[in-house]
């Protein structure tokens, strides 16, 4: 049951809007904020949560809104995540995923609110030095991303010191699918995950899907990662609240299966789940891609009792498919 309102950072994005509609399934309290930089203003239900347009690094705004609905904890999940624009344009990255947060986390001080869930990375490990990986693995990031990631995991720790902030680092592997309504999904500009652009080519709205590098130490030479689905991470966030929410002190937890698929694996169940033959182009390895990222999830059992409902490839991808084909056609209208 509800205990208060929740501030959604970061709400109307892919992980975020589909977190709102399971914490109103919940008949939780939500107030989203979003500036609408990558967030669709229509993956909300707008007449179920209040919905603000605006940004965190708005001092004004952010006090304002804390006067006014009092919080009593904020899921945090405005961030920009291209890894190549942050090894382009660092600065950037910093400034949004870092500094911005500090404003937010100075409201926060102030009114007394001191439970916070942050949606973290598998990239602030940088290259695995073990698989699978668990959370006493070293955080090395390769890439400004990753790393901005884990730097404000360092300044919430800091915050748990210095005024008692808790928080739960909930470090995402690879987020896919959609709602089972087929009403939200995946909808980036431009998109970058592998099953939305295996699907947008076995749509024909791209001539091909490119396979970046084929000989990789994996069985069939493709990358291997670990996909979680969004509705799982939905479901995680609201068990991170339950824990702060009972007593918990400041924790990281993995979020992933545990298992591993291959993009060629990933390409051959889209072919099976669409009927279509999807057309592929072979390409060198990109630089920074790890053969191999799979979560040890164990942790998250363990201290959450959270584990992912949908394991297998063809549940992410057959729900990623509906969404494309439903009334929004995988694309909101805003």
């Amino acid at each position: 049951m509800s205990q208060g309102t929740l501030l959604i950072t970061g709400g109307a994005g892919y992980i975020g809007s589909h977190t709102v509609r399971h914490l109103l399934e919940q008949n939780e309290r939500v107030v989203v904020l979003d500036n609408l930089v990558f967030g669709h203003r229509a993956a909300l239900p707008l007449d179920r949560v209040t919905f603000i347009e605006g940004d965190m690094a708005d001092a004004a705004l952010v006090e304002k809104l804390f006067a006014e609905h009092k919080p009593e904890a904020v899921l945090h999940f405005a961030a920009f995540a291209y890894v190549g624009e942050s090894v382009a344009n660092p600065l950037k990255y910093y400034r949004n995923n870092l500094a911005a947060p500090l404003t937010l986390l100075e409201t926060m001080q102030r009114h007394g609110c001191k439970r916070f869930i942050l949606s973290s990375t598998c990239a602030s490990y940088g290259d695995p030095v073990r698989i699978p990986i668990d959370e006493s693995h070293p955080q090395a990031p390769v890439n400004p991303y990753g790393a901005s990631k884990w730097m404000l995991e360092r300044v919430l720790r800091d915050c748990d010191t210095a005024w008692g902030l808790k928080s739960v680092f909930l470090r995402y592997f690879n987020a896919s699918g959609s709602h089972p309504s087929g009403e939200i999904g995946e909808d980036h500009n431009p998109e970058t995950h592998l099953i939305p652009l295996v699907l947008q080519a076995a749509a024909g709205q791209r001539e091909h899907i490119t396979i970046f590098g084929t000989d990789y130490p994996t069985p069939d030479g493709t990358c291997i990662r670990d996909y979680i689905h969004v509705c799982d991470l939905a479901s995680a966030h609201a068990l991170a609240l339950k824990f702060l929410r009972e007593g918990g002190d400041t924790i990281a937890v993995n979020l992933g299966t545990g298992r591993g698929f291959s993009v060629k694996e990933v390409i051959a169940t889209a072919e099976a789940v669409t009927g279509r033959k999807i057309p592929v182009v072979f390409g060198p390895r990109r630089a920074g891609d790890p053969s191999e990222l799979v979560a040890d999830p164990s942790r998250a059992m363990e201290i959450l009792r959270w584990q992912a409902a949908h394991l297998e490839p063809r549940e992410h991808i057959d729900s990623a498919w509906r969404w494309m084909n439903g009334a929004q056609r995988g694309h909101y209208a805003d």
